[in-house]
C-alpha cells in the first residue's frame, strides 16, 4: 500500500491532490456537536498543504441519497476545518460542476478547500456500475492524485472511496494508516487476555463480529440494547426492551459456540429500566431476570458495571464497540460511564471502535489520551475485525 510519505517524496508542490476526508459529524441545528473526525482529519491535510500541494477535501454528510439537501451541506464543516487550520476553506458551491471546477482553478500552493457532499450526488453510492464509474471520472478529473484517508468509508465501494483511487496514482493517509495499523494489531499480535466490549443498539448488526472474534477473544463483554436479545436467548422475559426476535435462534447458538471454546461471554446482571425513552422518565435498577412487562432497559446497572469491571481488570488488550445505554440522556449514562472508565484504567493497549463509543467518550467528558487509540470507523473496524474485504483498503493496494 503506498503512503503519503511516498507521495509527499514524489513530491506535491503545485499538483492538486483529492483527499477523501471522513467529516461524517453529528450536527443539531447546523451545529457541529462533536468535532472528533474533523480533528482526526487535519494530519493530512496540514502535511500535503505544508508541502505545497493544492489540496482538494472531499467527504459525505448523513445520507442525502444522491439529492440536494441544504441540512447536509458540509458548510459547517468547512467553517471549522478553516478555524482549526488557521487558514480559509472555501466550499463549492457543488461537488463536480463549474462551482468545482472554478473552485480547484482558484486554488493556489498551500491552499485547501471543500468540495460539497459527495452524497448529493447519485453516482456516489450508485449501484449502478456505469454511473458510479461516469461519477468516479468527473470528481478524478479534478485533481491530478489522491489520498485516501477517510477510514470510516473504506468498508463503502463508493466512487470518492474505491472508484477514484481506480482511476488516479493514490495513496494512503495517515489516518488510515493509523487505523489499519491498530486493528492489524487486535488480529494478528495480540497480547492476552483480550476482552472485546460491545454494546449498541441492534445485535444484528454485530453478528458476524461476534462469530469471528469467538475464536480470539477471551472474555467479550454485552451490553446496551443488544443485550437483550441475549437474555432472551437464555430464556428471560425483558418486558418491552429492545428485541429481535428473528435472532434469538442465532444467540443461543453463539452461547452455545462460546461454551464450546471456553470464551466466557458476560451478559448483564441488572439493568436500569423505565416505561419511556425520555429525559422526564425515571429510572429504576431491576435484575435482568425481572424486567417488568410494562418497561424497557435503557442502560446496565451498576451491579453488571462493577462485574465488566472485574472483568476488565487484568486485560492485556481491550476493543470496545457500542454504548451500553442510552448515553445521550443522563440518567441512562451510568453504564457506559462505568465502563469506559474501567477500559480507560486498563494497563494495556485498549482501542475504542468508533461511532457512537467515540462520541460518549468525548461527550461523558472522559480524557481521549487515556485510550491507546479512538477509531473514526465503527462499520469499518467491525468489518475488519471480521475479517471482510474493505474496498477502500482494496483499491488502495493495487
Amino acid at each position: 500500500m503506498r503512503t503519503l510519505d511516498d507521495l509527499l517524496r514524489e513530491g506535491v508542490a503545485g499538483r492538486t491532490v483529492l483527499v477523501r476526508s471522513d467529516l461524517n459529524v453529528p450536527l443539531d441545528n447546523g451545529r457541529i456537536t462533536d468535532d472528533g473526525r474533523i480533528r482526526a482529519s487535519l494530519p493530512t491535510i496540514t502535511e500535503l498543504a505544508a508541502a505545497g500541494a493544492r489540496v482538494l477535501v472531499c467527504a459525505h454528510l448523513g445520507r442525502p441519497k444522491g439529492q440536494v439537501k441544504p441540512e447536509y451541506s458540509l458548510a459547517p464543516v468547512a467553517e471549522r476545518l478553516a478555524e482549526l487550520l488557521g487558514q480559509p476553506v472555501p466550499i463549492a458551491p457543488d461537488v463536480v460542476g463549474d462551482g468545482a471546477r472554478a473552485t480547484v482553478a482558484a486554488l493556489s500552493d498551500g491552499d485547501v478547500a471543500l468540495l460539497e457532499n459527495v452524497r448529493f450526488e447519485p453516482g456516489e453510492t450508485s449501484k449502478d456500475s456505469a454511473e458510479l464509474g461516469a461519477f468516479a471520472d468527473q470528481l478524478a478529473a479534478l485533481a491530478d492524485c489522491y489520498v485516501d484517508d477517510a477510514f470510516g468509508a473504506v468498508h463503502r465501494a463508493h466512487a470518492s472511496v474505491s472508484g477514484v483511487a481506480e482511476r488516479l496514482p493514490h495513496a494512503a493517509g495517515r489516518l488510515v494508516l493509523a487505523e489499519v495499523d491498530m486493528l492489524r494489531r487486535l488480529t494478528e499480535d495480540v497480547t492476552r487476555p483480550y476482552v472485546v466490549v460491545l454494546g449498541g443498539s441492534k445485535v444484528s448488526d454485530k453478528l458476524g463480529v461476534i462469530s469471528a472474534l469467538l475464536g480470539k477473544v477471551d472474555r467479550l463483554l454485552i451490553g446496551g440494547g443488544m443485550c437483550f436479545t441475549f437474555l432472551a436467548a437464555q430464556g428471560l422475559d425483558v418486558g418491552k426492551s429492545l428485541l429481535e426476535t428473528d435472532r434469538v435462534d442465532t444467540v443461543r447458538g453463539i452461547l452455545d459456540d462460546a461454551a464450546e471454546r471456553g470464551v466466557e461471554i458476560a451478559l448483564p446482571v441488572d439493568v436500569v429500566v423505565a416505561d419511556a425513552v425520555s429525559a422526564d422518565a425515571t429510572p429504576a435498577v431491576v435484575p435482568a431476570a425481572a424486567i417488568p412487562a410494562d418497561r424497557l432497559g435503557l442502560d446496565i446497572g451498576p451491579e453488571t458495571v462493577a462485574r465488566f469491571a472485574q472483568l476488565l481488570g487484568d486485560a492485556n488488550t481491550v476493543f470496545w464497540n457500542g454504548p451500553m445505554g442510552v448515553f445521550e440522556l443522563a440518567q441512562f449514562a451510568a453504564g457506559t460511564r462505568g465502563v469506559a472508565e474501567a477500559i480507560a484504567a486498563v494497563d494495556g493497549t485498549t482501542v475504542v471502535g468508533g461511532g457512537d463509543s467515540a462520541a460518549a467518550v468525548r461527550l461523558l467528558g472522559i480524557g481521549e489520551d487515556r485510550f491507546t487509540h479512538i477509531s473514526t470507523g465503527g462499520g469499518a473496524s467491525l468489518e475488519y475485525l471480521e475479517g471482510r474485504v474493505l474496498p477502500g483498503l482494496a483499491a488502495l493496494e493495487d
